[in-house]
């Protein structure tokens, strides 16, 4: 298994510099990894730079807490692909999960969806904070709204432990039958875990841990 084309080498630090950026650009051609997922300010740098590769350029929306009104989640969304964007991942809003307001979460989802047309949304569900019963609902949710993706964290929940096996089994065994597929993140700094996520049903791995998971 080439776990390389599972990878979207990601950059999402606040103190990250224009250093860093340009390194993560570099590792992601070097290693012939299938992204990058940057914050939307670098997509422009991210879309000249790799400009001449096949490496997808993914960015996050309504980041990280996922409290914005849906229409500032779409503004958000159009500048970014304006800008390069391949890819988007928005989070999803879990205070109007934990309240039930399912019609709320549903729309969220269509408008930023709607103004992704034809480019694939991947709605984080931040799994840390949800029960079993919360992540499945989300993803039931995230086949009605017709979302492509649903992802397990941001990686910035405090004390989260991020992408877990049987969380991201939970997620593929729910929405693969509708043809939504599954991006573990959060957590995944290792090739066994990396291996695990894969085996549980990830199509796709959010990790910063890309070189090191590839090279051993």
């Amino acid at each position: 298994m080439n776990i390389n084309e599972h990878i979207e080498h990601t950059l999402l630090k606040q103190d990250a510099k224009h250093e860093d950026f340009l390194k993560l650009f570099e590792e992601a051609k070097e290693h012939n990894f299938l992204g990058v997922c940057i914050n939307p300010l670098y997509v422009k740098l991210a879309k000249d730079y790799l400009k001449d590769t096949n490496v997808k350029i993914v960015t996050v929306v309504g980041f990280p807490l996922g409290a914005n009104k849906p229409n500032v989640k779409a503004f958000e969304t159009s500048k970014a692909i304006e800008d390069g964007a391949d890819e988007i991942d928005m989070v999803i809003n879990v205070s109007k999960l934990k309240d039930k307001d399912y019609d709320f979460i549903v729309n969220d989802i269509r408008t930023v969806k709607a103004t992704c047309k034809d480019k694939p949304l991947k709605v984080i569900l931040e799994t840390d904070l949800l029960t079993k019963d919360e992540i499945k609902k989300a993803c039931e949710l995230c086949i009605e709204a017709k979302a492509d993706f649903v992802k397990t964290s941001t990686g910035f929940v405090k004390n989260g432990v991020g992408a877990k096996a049987e969380d991201v089994k939970l997620m593929y065994e729910t929405v693969s039958p509708y043809g939504l597929k599954v991006k573990a993140s959060g957590g995944i700094r290792d090739k066994e875990t990396a291996l695990k996520m894969l085996e549980a049903g990830a199509e796709r791995l959010g990790t910063s841990s890309g070189v090191k998971i590839v090279t051993g």
